[in-house]
């Protein structure tokens, strides 16, 4: 291609971070973020077809496709674009039950999207247990998870009944592409979101408080410390749970645990939800290690946890990926349950306190800008460091509609890097705990039973955390 078509104004670079994501993706591990929302009843395609025209492809980025040139990589609108390419309405066999929906999501999250489009697609199963379901797969290097469960929601309404705007058949108007000097400033914004509020605290406390660039320098020699941490971790122990990917999923969710049930258990031990449900965590790996007959790690095994680094009041337009990743060490090791989550509490505190999040995020930006090479052994490197990923984010607190249907399970899964095979996903949706997991099928762990253990292992924490509260009150009662 010419050197002058690179610059052509429909082309818009793409930022570091998105650029490595891109990279990362591998046939053993696609990078994309997937979901299922099941729903109560069936919907109409022509109505949903309106909701995703009106809502979603509001956003450039699912419009656009990826150009990739090596050495840099473009947004670009696709001149052929057509909603019929990304969105396809099938049924499901048999008794169109769970079993089946899984099935059918472990399949598709072990295929790879089109890069010769934008980097989406969503299947509308109009049969799942007498309502219909929506599976969505898109692109992580479009945006990090939090911001796209944000699109995603942005589908729906608080109420059954809400009337769309007719959709035009002509071309939504775009916004004018940026020059070239505005996407230089754009990307840098992307790219410095975190520093320029960094630099603006700094600013503002230097002028309160004389002795600031001092705590400053102790700061930075903190983030070198963090930095040092992370390359000199060791490589996680060998378990079956790290085993060469075959690139064949299995996907699998638990029925939804009570939230108030998880608050109550949290506020008996004087921890937080995300505390006990990373406990919870630990002890269906335990179980899981018990029915395998295998030896659990003495040290315990480490999941990557992504840490939000996007302002929270940040709209809804902004994509992209603003997040860095922390190891959290799971104490497998510690039976008792209460042991278990004070070392949980204790291991989370500590990374609250460091800034890991922020120096992995500085590593993407920095492998993002250099050679592929490079990234690929950085990669390699950190994921030779973490047995799974696992992922927390809250959702609504209320039930939702998708195009008139109540949306009642929600459920979503970040991809897995490198040589990491499972993902662990926790989702908080109207009064519940969402609960589901993906495992390569090279790895022998049964990811229903995986499921199955975590309730049991939050029983036994629930249980044990509220006899000892009430314990506690008999004994100050005698």
């Amino acid at each position: 291609m010419a050197k002058g078509a690179l610059m052509s104004p429909k082309q818009i670079p793409m930022s570091a971070v998105d650029r490595a994501w891109l990279r990362m993706d591998t046939p053993e591990n696609p990078m994309m973020i997937c979901g299922i929302l099941a729903l109560d009843r069936p919907i109409s395609i022509n109505r949903l077809k309106r909701t995703l025209e009106e809502r979603f492809l509001c956003f450039d980025r699912f419009r656009q496709r990826v150009v990739d040139h090596g050495d840099k990589a473009y947004w670009q609108e696709d001149p052929l674009f057509h909603l019929d390419n990304h969105l396809h309405q099938i049924a499901l066999p048999g008794k169109a039950d769970k079993a089946e929906l899984q099935r059918l999501a472990s399949d598709l999250n072990s295929t790879s999207l089109d890069f010769r489009r934008p980097l989406w697609q969503m299947h509308y199963v109009d049969n799942y247990e007498g309502g219909s379901a929506l599976v969505v797969r898109i692109h992580h290097c479009i945006a990090d998870g939090i911001s796209l469960v944000r699109v995603m929601l942005s589908l729906t309404d608080k109420t059954p009944e809400v009337k769309l705007k007719r959709v035009s058949s002509k071309p939504q108007a775009r916004r004018k592409p940026a020059s070239t000097l505005q996407s230089a400033l754009h990307r840098l914004v992307d790219s410095a979101q975190v520093a320029r509020d960094q630099a603006r605290l700094f600013i503002q406390s230097a002028r309160k408080e004389p002795n600031y660039p001092i705590k400053l320098a102790a700061t930075a020699g903190s983030v070198a410390m963090d930095l040092l941490k992370l390359g000199l971790a060791p490589f996680e122990p060998k378990t079956g749970l790290k085993s060469p990917l075959s690139g064949r999923k299995q996907v699998s969710w638990g029925e939804p645990l009570d939230l108030d049930e998880v608050k109550a258990c949290a506020k008996a031990l004087g921890g937080t939800i995300n505390d006990a449900l990373l406990c919870a965590t630990t002890g269906a790996l335990q179980r899981h290690f018990a029915a395998h007959n295998e030896t659990i790690p003495e040290c315990g095994i480490r999941v990557a946890v992504p840490f939000n680094l996007r302002p929270l009041n940040q709209p809804i337009e902004t994509l992209g990926n603003q997040f860095g990743m922390v190891l959290v060490t799971l104490p497998v090791e510690v039976q008792d349950p209460i042991m278990c989550f004070r070392q949980v509490q204790e291991n989370m505190n500590r990374l609250k306190r460091s800034y890991q999040a922020q120096v992995t995020y500085s590593l993407l930006d920095l492998f993002g800008r250099g050679p592929d090479i490079l990234e690929r052994r950085a990669l390699d490197l950190l994921s030779n460091k973490a047995s799974a990923v696992l992922t927390n984010v809250p959702g609504p607190r209320n039930a939702l509609y998708l195009a008139g249907s109540k949306l009642t399970q929600p459920m979503f899964w970040v991809p897995q890097s490198g040589t990491i095979g499972i993902g662990i996903s926790i989702f908080s949706y109207a009064g519940t705990v969402q609960f589901g997991i993906t495992v390569d099928k090279a790895i022998h762990a049964d990811p229903q039973a995986v499921m199955d253990y975590f309730r049991e292992s939050f029983q036994a924490l629930s249980h044990a955390a509220l006899a000892g509260r009430h314990g506690g009150h008999e004994r100050k009662a005698g």
